[in-house]
């Protein structure tokens, strides 16, 4: 933004300074003068014989007073409001190498806590959260692609062996082309869903969590029997306040998770919900391998899944977790991932609690 060339803060400083110092000098002087004045009597021969004769001797005092004290209110105010400025310095140069791309620099300014001490260190911890936060997007952008371009090579392939082989099964060839371009459409609806979960572009209402999870687990009840699975539901009612369809894909995919990284038969599904003061808490365990604080604490990165995920049935397009990420921090919430010490994991979403008497239609806008 252009803007017209004005006085330098420093400079502004040092004028209010030297102003301030200047009129305590006047101040001083005149109650100087007037404590004087009080003792002129006439026909005193010791003291000054009238007013005039006391100005006169008074004013040139007043004036080098003053002279003095503007240069030295000019002096000493310029290198206190410099002195006081530094630590903007380097505030001012963080910003500018943030400007040019450069987020890896810290200000780290020392000293004892005051207020440009507090300054830098928020801008310090907004430079860290910008870094970590542009590394995570380079980082999705690349897993992205690279996963969009998996179903489109082995489409090119299919295509290319049906060009060369015109007698070949197109029956096969259609199935195959199917189940590609089955996957690259559920990877790019994913994407579309995280994309407006992060945005926070969605209508709010108050919502039961407990109702939302018992659809998302009625809806994959067919896919745990088919694995010979059993899914437990219990908990009362747990209001909310957000988005339902964006809280029933958080529950759906969490409950399809824990569906197709369970034991390959008589594992167990637990979906608990509860009521908390504050908040709303849905909670998603299964039976499984174990699992490492480690390997949990990466489940919920964009396109990352663990042992045994990448072509097992179901195994979905790796922004499950993800997307329930981003969809508990859109609604304020926090998401705990914990492993189970006899094997699985335990998955809790706690959500701000509904107010128990609020009007519907303070959630009906969008944020």
């Amino acid at each position: 933004m252009d803007r017209a060339p004005g006085l330098s803060v420093r400079l502004k400083l040092t004028l209010s300074y030297a102003g301030f110092l200047m009129l305590a000098g006047a101040v001083l002087l005149a109650a100087g003068y007037f404590s004087l004045s009080r003792g002129v009597h006439p026909g005193v021969i010791f003291m000054v014989r009238s007013h005039a004769d006391l100005l006169r001797d008074f004013a040139p005092i007043a004036a080098i007073a003053m002279a003095f004290l503007l240069v030295f209110g000019l002096l000493g105010g310029w290198l206190l409001a410099g002195r006081m400025l530094a630590p903007l310095t380097h505030v001012t140069d963080a910003t500018r190498m943030a400007a040019s791309g450069s987020l890896s620099h810290r200000i780290e300014l020392e000293g004892r806590q005051d207020e440009f001490r507090e300054l830098a260190d928020a801008f310090d911890t907004m430079l860290a959260r910008l870094e970590a936060h542009v590394a995570e997007q380079q980082r999705f952008a690349a897993n992205a692609s690279h996963e969009l371009r998996t179903p489109l090579a082995i489409t090119q392939t299919l295509l290319d062996v049906a060009r060369n082989d015109p007698n070949g099964d197109t029956g096969e060839l259609v199935d195959r082309l199917h189940a590609v371009n089955t996957r690259a459409i559920d990877l790019t609806e994913a994407l579309l869903l995280l994309s407006r979960a992060d945005q926070r572009s969605f209508a709010r209402e108050r919502v039961d969590l407990s109702l939302i999870a018992e659809e998302a687990t009625e809806t994959l009840l067919p896919l745990a029997e088919r694995r010979g699975l059993t899914i437990e539901t219990s908990g009362e009612m747990t209001p909310t306040i957000g988005s339902r369809a964006l809280l029933l894909q958080l529950s759906t995919n969490l409950v399809h998770n824990a569906i197709a990284h369970n034991l390959p038969e008589q594992g167990t599904v637990w979906v608990t919900t509860s009521a908390q003061p504050k908040s709303a808490v849905l909670t998603v365990e299964n039976t499984g391998e174990k699992l490492t604080p480690r390997s949990v604490a990466t489940l919920a990165e964009p396109f990352l899944r663990g042992t045994r995920r990448i072509r097992g049935d179901h195994a979905g397009v790796g922004l499950g977790l993800a997307i329930v990420k981003s969809i508990t921090q859109a609604h304020e919430g926090t998401l705990t991932l914990t492993p189970r010490a006899a094997g699985g994991l335990r998955v809790t979403v706690q959500l701000p609690a509904a107010p128990a008497h609020a009007p519907m239609e303070f959630y009906s806008g969008a944020r």
